[in-house]
Parts: structure tokens; C-alpha cells; sequence
């Protein structure tokens, strides 16, 4: 048994197992932070076993109070480059996963929550856009959307053109209006998320919108349109069950906005901040809508019409309304979600 040891505080011994194939350099770290994992965790690194593995380094990070993650998670050390660091004492996912930065051996790194998946193809294409864009701070690429029985209901776009270096301001413009960056699809530079501080671990819902912003300040971002991963759409997933409270739901989002808005040219920031505030107040809407109150997305569609022409299309292009929220109906209409 190996140790790895962190300079984060902790009340618990950090248990961790290591695989026998686990290299010594590899090119692309896999961190997975994980917390009673054992509905899904099976499934997601079955879709890892399925890729080639060489010249992979995967890292879980588990906080479950007991050990059913654990047992699942030491049924594949011996087939994955696998470690797995058990610390009860993180409890949030973006605690662990900036600890799995830090920890990482791979100049580039990724993110696969514990009820997400890989696809086939998934290693060839980061090793390719790897080769194709080096200097690249961060990869995006969309991904596929999941019910919670892994069957596919969606496709979740990024608003952006494919195999060309994005600059921060143009990436900014459409960002800001929505989150539509899913976890586990981009690949990023190691150096670039220590260089920004990585995830802000006060941001419970918007931290991965902050720390995709924060990786583009850093250098040149490319959009690759492959699908090499799915997002998977359930009732107990963070997005749904972290946006019921909704004052504090909507706080997380300004945040954010706040933050980087300032980033922009004051000609951009006209354009874009009326239709990110209303992406705000819609978010909120059709959470309460999906709690229930079906007035909700009267009100809903009153604030998009607010924006006129020009702005509804702004609004429309980079919210990607239409995919985040019909894969989840169809989720719910075959009870599924």
C-alpha cells in the first residue's frame, strides 16, 4: 500500500490503494472525486475499462462514510491505472477535485464525476487534440446527455466553432449567458488550473462555470466537436436537487457573473449582460417549474420575450435552453430521471 499526502487539513488517515498498472508519466490525468458513489461508480469505470488505458493516471477520491464506494472502486485496480485515496474528511466534490490536481502526474487533466461516462473513442481524441492544440490552456467538446439508465436522450452542444483557438473575450461573450460547458468533456492544462487557483470551494453549485472562465484568462482555448462522454440527468444529481433553495440558487449564478463580467469590453458587456441576467432569472423559473409551479414558465417566457429580438437570439444560441431542458423532460416522461 502506498501513501499519497496532502497539506489539507485532516482528522482521518488517507487510505490509498494503487493498481499494478499504474505509469509513471502519463499523459492525461482522470480525476474522479466521489461521494456514496455505489449507484453509479460501476458503470463509469466500466466505460473506462473499455478505452485503452496506457498512458492514463486515474485518481478517485472518495469521502463516503462507508465502504461500499471503496469495494467497488478496489474490484477494478487491478485493470484500470488506478489510485484510489479514500478521505472522509473532504466532503465537497470541488475540495477533492482540486486535491486531485494537485496530486495529478500529467501535464493535462480531466474530470469524471462518479455517475458520468466515457464513450468509445474517448482516448484517441484527447490524445489527438492534445498533438493538434499544445499550447491550448483548455479543450472543450460537447457531450452526450444520459438518462439515469445510461440510454442516451440528448446531445449538449457548446455555442462555439470547432478546431479554432478561442480567445478568452470571445469565449466570455457566450460563456457568461450560460454555463453550457458539461464536466467531463474538457481536457485542460494542470499548469493553467494551479495558475487560477482552481475551483473556488465556496461556489457549491457554480464552481465548475467559474473555474472553465478562469482556465480561459490562462491561455488559448479550442472547441472539438466529438461527443466522447455523457452526462448522465437524475433526480439526486447535484444540478437538481442544489437549485430548490432559490435565493441562494440564483446568488450562485450572479457571482459569477459578477466576477468576470468586468472582464469584457464595455461595447460587449452591453450585449451580453441583459441576456445573462435573464438566463439567471429563467434558470431560477424552471427550477421552481420543475418543482411544481407551472407558472413558473409563464413568467419564464415573459423574461426571454423581454429581450427583443436581437437579445432572444443571443439568449437562445448560447443557453442551449432547448437541449438542457428537453433531454430532462424526455428523462421524465419515460421515468427515467
Amino acid at each position: 500500500m502506498t501513501s499519497v499526502r496532502s497539506n489539507r487539513p485532516t482528522d482521518f488517515r488517507a487510505e490509498t490503494r494503487a493498481g499494478s498498472c499504474v505509469v509513471e508519466k502519463p499523459f492525461l490525468s482522470v480525476i474522479m472525486p466521489v461521494h456514496e458513489g455505489a449507484a453509479w461508480i460501476g458503470a463509469t469505470l466500466d466505460s473506462l475499462a473499455a478505452e485503452p488505458t496506457d498512458g492514463l493516471e486515474i485518481i478517485v477520491i472518495d469521502s463516503s462514510p462507508t465502504s461500499a464506494t471503496a469495494a467497488i472502486v478496489e474490484r477494478f485496480v487491478h485493470q484500470l491505472p488506478l489510485r484510489l485515496l479514500q478521505r472522509r474528511d473532504l466532503g465537497q466534490w470541488q475540495t477533492k477535485t482540486n486535491l486531485g490536481v494537485e496530486l495529478a502526474a500529467a501535464d493535462h487533466v480531466c474530470i469524471l464525476p462518479s455517475d458520468d461516462l466515457w464513450l468509445p473513442g474517448r482516448v484517441a481524441a484527447a490524445r489527438h487534440w492534445l498533438a493538434d492544440a499544445p499550447e491550448a490552456a483548455l479543450h472543450l467538446a460537447p457531450t452526450a446527455i444520459v438518462d439515469r439508465n445510461g440510454r442516451r436522450i440528448g446531445r449538449w452542444n457548446c455555442p462555439l466553432p470547432a478546431d479554432e483557438v478561442l480567445g478568452a473575450e470571445f469565449l466570455l461573450e457566450r460563456l457568461l449567458v450560460q454555463n453550457f460547458v458539461s464536466v467531463p468533456a474538457p481536457v485542460f492544462r494542470r499548469s493553467a488550473w494551479l495558475e487560477c487557483g482552481g475551483l473556488d470551494e465556496r461556489l457549491w453549485y457554480t464552481a465548475d462555470w467559474d473555474i472553465w472562465a478562469k482556465l480561459a484568462s490562462t491561455g488559448p482555448v479550442t472547441y472539438h466537436d466529438e461527443i466522447t462522454t455523457a452526462f448522465r440527468v437524475h433526480g439526486s444529481s447535484l444540478t437538481v436537487t442544489g437549485s430548490r433553495d432559490a435565493s441562494e440558487f440564483r446568488s450562485q449564478m450572479q457571482i459569477v457573473l459578477e466576477r468576470h463580467l468586468h472582464r469584457l469590453p464595455a461595447s460587449s458587456r452591453r450585449r451580453v449582460e441583459p441576456a445573462a441576467r435573464a438566463s439567471i432569472s429563467v434558470n431560477v423559473l424552471l427550477a421552481a417549474a420543475s418543482g411544481g409551479n407551472l407558472k413558473a414558465l409563464v413568467r419564464a417566457t415573459g423574461v426571454v420575450l423581454s429581450l427583443g429580438p436581437i437579445g432572444m437570439r443571443r439568449y437562445l444560441r448560447d443557453s442551449r435552453l432547448r437541449e438542457r431542458t428537453v433531454s430532462r423532460l424526455r428523462a421524465k416522461l419515460t421515468g427515467a430521471f
